[in-house]
């Protein structure tokens, strides 16, 4: 029986790889409760930290902090149309701050530290300044919910590496590495940042909407404020999306190079100008893939990270100089280099949403019961995967099968683009074909996980029902065998030595 929480007609949509408004917003509000739930227990973690780690001045201005938040919820309530919870859902400026996704490695990463135990004084050095550096940041995300209310306040805050940033409105960039106090006072429209020996520098208010273009959240006329941006709305009233390259927990420890990424770029005008251009065109493909990919990405896409294009990028299954990833703790953050067309750009988005919304059903029930051994064969990589990895895998491809067979077959499809579509579904259907199999076969999947996989067998089924043109079909399958093949050529030097 599947837990109240997640719905029986939910868990049937998401197996199809869809979700219709109610479904989405069921996933949103569950990661939004988490969300406020790590806040807690960074609160609790404070409290019960060893004073050489976490000092009562610490303490203390983390209550201030906590003090501003509340005062920026009571204030000011504002309208969030069309993310996560449905059209007209009203978050206070401190929620909006505190459930943007970049939070959510913040906390993670804050959280971790609190409840480390160190092995030696200089691990206890070193974790206190964490420590530290975590908490400077959550004084900057009070001070921006505060701007964001319209509270007059005003704090010290902290650089880190050469910044100030003030998540979703922008960044004071210093040509000091180290730590620098900066003062922050906020009132009548405009903040004015003060750093000793400097000019002052006057940040004004969130200017509105973005328009047809990409946007600013705040303006200067200073050039160390950099502000940030966002691209516009894909639909009336949906809300512009944040186009992140300043914040600092976009990338925590090398977690995205270790997901075969790479590294957070910084865009300047032109960088910008390239990302706008396809996004400019993603409604139109995502639609010819279904109007239910656009329902999805409206609801659940709540800000972009830029990576720097990656070298080599085919062999993991992506466009050339393309690479894309989520974070399961940043649910909402898409990260990808700069998409070199709207078709691109579709995919990626359509790619990219199904593993958020898969991790997301995975925090809600339990989906299978496999360990973390990496043993299984996955066409689209050329290393072998957890079950979990696979089960990602299969879940996005399945998805992707889908929404490149509906731009073949809808009639608003161009000759090239329907050829072009016809390949990539026959690539991404083939590749599930050989896997879906060795997941529907695992004993480890729970009655909620065998429901989610008997929903994606039917979803195969009835995609056979309209098959692709033979050379294509042919062409995956060598493709997939190439794959195979390669794969079982590296493993042979490995079981031999454990022989």
């Amino acid at each position: 029986m599947i837990p109240s929480v997640l719905t029986e007609r939910a868990l049937s949509e998401l197996g199809r790889t869809a979700g219709g408004p109610d479904t989405l917003a069921l996933l949103q509000r569950d990661q939004h409760l988490r969300r406020l739930l790590l806040l807690r227990a960074i609160l609790d973690a404070v409290d019960a930290a060893d004073p050489e780690v976490c000092p009562g001045p610490l303490r203390d201005r983390l209550r201030e902090d906590w003090a501003l938040l509340e005062e920026a919820d009571r204030e000011l309530v504002a309208d969030v149309p069309a993310h996560g919870e449905g059209r007209g859902v009203r978050l206070s400026p401190a929620r909006t701050v505190l459930l943007y996704p970049l939070v959510g490695p913040w906390g993670r990463s804050c959280l971790r530290a609190l409840g480390a135990v160190p092995a030696s004084h200089a691990a206890r050095r070193r974790q206190a300044a964490t420590v530290r550096r975590g908490l400077a940041h959550f004084s900057t995300l009070a001070a921006a919910a505060a701007v964001r209310a319209g509270v007059p306040f005003s704090v010290q805050l902290t650089t880190t590496e050469g910044a100030l940033h003030l998540p979703s409105l922008g960044a004071l960039r210093t040509a000091e590495p180290g730590e620098e106090a900066v003062g922050v006072v906020h009132r009548d429209g405009r903040t004015v940042l003060r750093r000793r020996g400097c000019a002052d520098v006057v940040v004004h208010d969130p200017i509105g909407g973005a328009g047809s273009g990409v946007s600013v959240a705040t303006h200067s006329r200073a050039d160390s404020w950099a502000p940030a941006y966002s691209l516009p709305s894909l639909l009336p009233g949906s809300g512009s999306v944040p186009l992140d390259d300043l914040d600092p927990y976009r990338m925590v420890h090398g977690d995205l190079r270790s997901q075969g990424l790479s590294g957070p770029a910084t865009l300047d005008g032109a960088g910008r100008e390239r990302w706008l251009r396809s996004w400019s065109g993603v409604l139109a493909m995502l639609r010819l893939g279904g109007e239910h990919r656009v329902t999805e990405v409206v609801a659940l896409l709540r800000c972009l990270v830029p990576l720097v294009a990656p070298a080599g990028a085919e062999g993991q299954g992506r466009a050339a100089g393309n690479c894309s990833g989520t974070r399961r703790e940043a649910f909402g953050a898409v990260l990808s280099s700069t998409p070199p067309t709207p078709a691109t750009f579709a995919a990626t988005l359509v790619h990219e949403v199904q593993h958020a919304k898969l991790a997301a059903v995975s925090d809600m029930v339990v989906l299978h019961r496999e360990g973390p051994q990496e043993r299984y064969f996955a066409p689209w990589r050329p290393d072998s995967r957890p079950y979990d990895g696979l089960l990602q895998g299969v879940y996005s491809h399945v998805a992707l099968a889908d929404f490149f067979q509906r731009c073949a077959l809808t009639a608003a499809a161009r000759p090239g683009q329907r050829e072009a579509a016809w390949r990539e579904h026959a690539r991404y259907r083939e590749q599930v074909r050989v896997t879906l199999p060795v997941i529907a076969e695992a004993d480890s999947l729970t009655s909620c996980g065998r429901r989610l996989v008997d929903q994606l067998a039917g979803e195969c089924e009835r995609m056979g029902e309209n098959p692709p043109p033979r050379g294509a079909r042919i062409r995956a399958e060598a493709a997939v065998n190439t794959a195979r093949a390669l794969w079982l050529r590296s493993r042979a030097p490995q079981e031999g030595a454990s022989s």
